[in-house]
């Protein structure tokens, strides 16, 4: 007759327990088989085999015979030590986590995020564009991400200036009929030009530091298919301001004008109402409708990094023309996932080459 009679039957599969290993050892005391054991706890006797080998400590033991000293070992089972050998066998098993094995990656990674303002998906992507050879021991966007999650990085979900204000995308959207007309609507404009396939077709807005004030302004343009952004500071947000800061453009652009400005989309603001005449003897400009930036998604989206340098309510007066310029080349020099991973300037430096 055993000494433990369990009713609850075992689950199959399931690890031994520290009380199963001290029945273990009872039950061998008493001189039961590894066999027999196995039926009294309900598991296969290979798992009692490997379990007694995995607990036993080799006991040694003398015996004098005959003016002569015998020594004998053998082992005896210790359901501690069998415990203790398990717990650390769980800790040593399972995959090694991919971020083990690359601690420069993870540095530098942090470095991009935090001291340069990198996405993980711009980190990942210039990675494997650049160094393809190392692709196997780089992680996916996904994954870096997880790891700022679970707290691998130095870099925090706080520091993604973008994931922390991303909101889900809107649908249903449509223009509004223009009620001012300041030129040629973007609907005439040809329909192409939305592919992003065609160099010279930019966006042009304005970005403001303090509202309602006489302040200074920032006058942007977007190129649509290489995302080159141009930065231009103008006195205040006024037609004159604007048409002084174009003119001066299209002088210092010369003869190129015509083949790098094919186009240009402006919202109806009344500081664009000159767009057109200024620009009528080299490029076509188109205005989009009103209350829909969504028309000139490439402007807005690179207002979001120019926000991150110069935020709402900051004067523009306070900002320096070299610091301007810091934000244009931070901008220009920025991987984007849409060019490959290249920089708008590499794109731009690309295209310009083609037209020469």
């Amino acid at each position: 007759m055993t000494p433990f009679n369990d009713n609850m039957p075992r689950t199959k599969g399931k690890h031994l327990s520290a009380d199963e290993r001290s029945k273990i050892q009872v039950l061998k005391q008493e001189g039961y088989s590894h066999r027999q054991i196995a039926k009294v706890l309900g598991c296969a006797p290979q798992t009692i085999n490997n379990e007694i080998k995995r607990g036993s400590v080799t006991q040694a033991r003398e015996q004098k015979q005959n003016g002569k000293t015998y020594r004998y070992t053998h082992p005896v089972y210790f359901p501690d030590v069998g415990q203790r050998q398990y717990e650390e066998n769980r800790l040593n098993c399972g995959r090694i986590p991919k971020w083990v094995g690359i601690p420069t990656f993870i540095e530098w990674a942090d470095t991009k995020m935090l001291q340069d303002g990198w996405s993980p998906d711009a980190v990942v992507g210039y990675l494997k564009v650049h160094f393809p050879y190392a692709q196997a021991l780089l992680p996916c966007t996904t994954t870096l991400y997880h790891w700022i999650n679970i707290g691998i990085m130095r870099t925090k979900n706080i520091d993604l200036l973008e994931k922390v204000s991303r909101a889900p995308r809107k649908t249903g959207r449509h223009g509004k009929e223009n009620k001012r007309k300041l030129g040629t609507s973007i609907e005439e404009r040809p329909k192409h030009i939305e592919d992003r396939a065609e160099f010279g077709h930019w966006e042009i807005d304005t970005v403001l530091g303090v509202k309602g004030e006489d302040d200074e302004v920032l006058l942007t343009l977007a190129e649509r298919k290489t995302r080159f952004e141009c930065v231009i500071k103008v006195d205040r947000k006024d037609a004159s301001s604007i048409s002084k800061a174009v003119q001066s453009l299209a002088e210092r652009t010369g003869t190129d004008m015509r083949a790098m400005f094919k186009t240009i989309t402006s919202d109806n603001g009344s500081e664009f109402s000159t767009l057109e005449t200024d620009l009528k003897e080299t490029t076509q400009v188109y205005f989009s409708h009103p209350y829909a930036s969504y028309e000139r998604g490439t402007s807005e989206n690179q207002h979001k990094l120019i926000r991150r340098f110069i935020p709402k309510s900051h004067p523009i007066s306070q900002v320096s023309q070299q610091q301007t310029l810091r934000v244009q080349t931070w901008m220009n020099t920025y991987p984007r996932k849409q060019l490959n991973y290249r920089t708008p300037q590499e794109a731009l430096m690309t295209e310009v080459k083609a037209i020469a």
